[in-house]
């Protein structure tokens, strides 16, 4: 059957559907039915299907096969096609094209890399959407429209940086829609942040943080200014000392007053949002044919209805909601434990996610998608297929084995006699907080350290010029207003670097300082780092330039992490001891 038929018939395989868009180098999912084409050409069309000559060509002659543009016309003559071979349908015979021997095997073509990124895309944006019980996006075009969107105007970023660490803050809400939730959340509810995850994904992408947010946690809320329908705009008065599930939902609070909940109580800046209710948990698991989960002793729970034998099990559909939902049965039955199973739960389900016979089902991958994007909200930023994409692949990157789960660390609430609610704990939490922003991963990623200690014995080992020899100018990029400036004196006046000056801000924040310096330059480089604190990965060797007298000089840049004017760089920075789990391994809930 020809690849006209293949894409008009009732059959159709979704693989077969990808064509490769000349402008941009990438596979696209053609939807429309391709134009007919001439019999007789032997070219191959714009979908991707072959044309025979008709059976009166010359038995040994054969059609030149050229490479056609996507409205059908040859493009240059080129030998080479661009578009991924047809697969047959099973039971259907292959005829021999003219010219070949029937019986004689034909020559294989390797598969497309572009078809590895988009199984690799797709099990990633999967991932992430499931990701918390509460999510899900595909970047297809033709799954765009299912997915919603919210202006939350300043309380996130405008647009999404493929170069910069980012922040997306995962909510899953109590609002009873969809068919078989009635039972579920609080009746009558508008929705209040029940499930929240703000997931932290590195500048280098070498890790991931996912920081469970406990929905009775006592917060501050702010004034957050809301869009309305009408497009009109209200600010909804904020609360203090309020459960943080109350900052949805209630009084018209949307997401962005969730995102501007959280920088106001962690001082951590939400980039985006994604948003589901009970339905993602269902539709998603029952997609992947079930999730793998563990528990140390039976369980027969009468409010969520789970039951299980002790050891593990495959959950789905309903059955999966109850194991994230249920409380009674694990630990003391708060939502604090309930948070460790749903931690437990999304490793399995990212496994999951990577495992082969996910990626390599498009059927699987797309049935996915479908069910996760109808059951998302993401704000207006990313709301996009391009941007949704973008995403993805960066996700992607982020190996399994370096995404940590951890919870905020909080303590009972020294107010009430009845503990029902909890505050930070003030001894841990902020490093927490400053660990994320300062984007330090809570893994240990072994690649990183060792291309760390490679970089400081090459780079730091040498003789060292003295302080009155090194040359230097600052720049701020991203440490507090005036750093180079301090920085300047304390070199000039404390360390006797009086050839240094102030350069100003920096062309382009960044997580981490930097020094810039030419190779005849490596004994000065050498003494400000020892004076600086500065590790070898810091170092980096370039050009120099020339500062306001003409001399060549190094660039010494404060990133986000500058602690401040004669503070070594390289002292000790130690994960506070908080819980924590990864997510490449099996652990039971107990």
């Amino acid at each position: 059957m020809d690849a006209q038929r293949r894409g008009r018939g009732d059959q159709i395989d979704p693989a077969d559907q990808w064509v490769l868009n000349p402008n941009t180098g990438e596979y696209e999912l053609r939807l429309a039915p391709s134009a007919p084409q001439s019999p007789g050409t032997g070219t191959r069309g714009s979908a991707g299907g072959r044309t025979t000559p008709p059976r009166t060509a010359a038995p040994r002659t054969a059609a030149p096969r050229t490479a056609t543009s996507r409205t059908g016309a040859p493009r240059g003559g080129a030998t080479r096609t661009d578009v991924p071979p047809q697969r047959r349908r099973r039971g259907a015979p292959e005829e021999p094209p003219p010219g070949r021997r029937a019986g004689r095997r034909p020559v294989q073509q390797k598969p497309k890399k572009a078809k590895k990124v988009l199984v690799w895309t797709g099990g990633t944006m999967a991932f992430v959407l499931v990701g918390v019980g509460a999510a899900g996006y595909f970047y297809l075009r033709h799954l765009e429209g299912n997915v919603s969107t919210t202006d939350v105007g300043s309380a996130g970023a405008s647009n999404f940086s493929k170069s910069e660490a980012f922040n997306i803050l995962i909510i899953g809400t109590d609002k009873r829609t969809g068919e078989g939730n009635g039972g579920y959340g609080d009746k009558g509810s508008s929705g209040h942040a029940d499930t929240t995850i703000l997931l932290h994904v590195a500048e280098d992408r070498s890790n991931a943080t996912a920081l469970s947010i406990p929905r009775d946690l006592i917060v501050d809320i702010p004034d957050c200014p809301t869009k309305l329908e009408d497009g009109s705009e209200k600010v909804v008065p904020g609360l203090r000392g309020v459960r943080f599930n109350r900052s949805l939902g209630e009084s018209g609070r949307d997401p962005g007053c969730t995102m501007r909940t959280v920088k106001e109580n962690t001082g951590i800046e939400v980039d985006h949002f994604m948003m589901a209710d009970f339905n993602a948990v269902k539709t998603l698991t029952t997609a992947v044919d079930g999730v793998e989960v563990c528990v140390e002793k039976p369980v027969n729970d009468k409010q969520s209805k789970l039951v299980l034998p002790a050891g593990e099990s495959t959950v789905e559909g309903e059955q999966a909601l109850a194991f994230v939902r249920t409380r009674k049965s694990f630990g003391n039955s708060g939502d604090l434990d309930r948070i460790k199973v749903q931690q437990q739960f999304l490793g399995s389900l990212m496994r999951k996610m990577s495992s082969s016979d996910t990626l390599t089902s498009p059927s699987k991958l797309l049935k996915l998608a479908e069910a996760a994007t109808k059951a998302l909200t993401v704000d207006k930023a990313i709301g996009n297929v391009g941007t949704l994409k973008d995403i993805a692949l960066e996700l992607k990157k982020v190996p399994t084995k370096n995404i940590t789960f951890t919870t905020v660390p909080v303590k009972d609430n020294p107010a009430e006699t009845v503990k029902a609610t909890v505050v930070l704990n003030e001894a841990q939490a902020p490093q927490v907080f400053e660990m994320i922003k300062n984007d330090v991963s809570f893994t240990e990623v072994k690649k990183q350290q060792k291309k760390e200690k490679d970089a400081e014995a090459a780079r730091l080992k040498g003789t060292k010029a003295p302080a009155s020899e090194v040359r230097v100018r600052i720049l701020n990029g991203g440490a507090v207003a005036g750093s180079a400036q301090k920085t300047l004196q304390y070199l000039q006046v404390e360390e006797g670097v009086t050839k240094s000056e102030n350069g100003g801000n920096a062309p382009a924040a960044l997580a981490r300082t930097t020094l810039e310096y030419a190779p005849g330059q490596a004994d000065q480089a050498r003494r400000l780092a020892d004076i600086m604190g500065l590790s070898g990965a810091a170092l980096k060797p370039g050009e120099s330039v020339t500062n306001a007298q003409g001399l060549p000089t190094m660039t010494l840049t404060l990133g986000r992490d500058f602690k401040g004017a004669g503070v070594k760089l390289n002292a000790p920075v130690e994960a506070p001891d908080v819980e924590k789990s990864t997510a490449d391994k099996v652990t039971c809930a107990s």
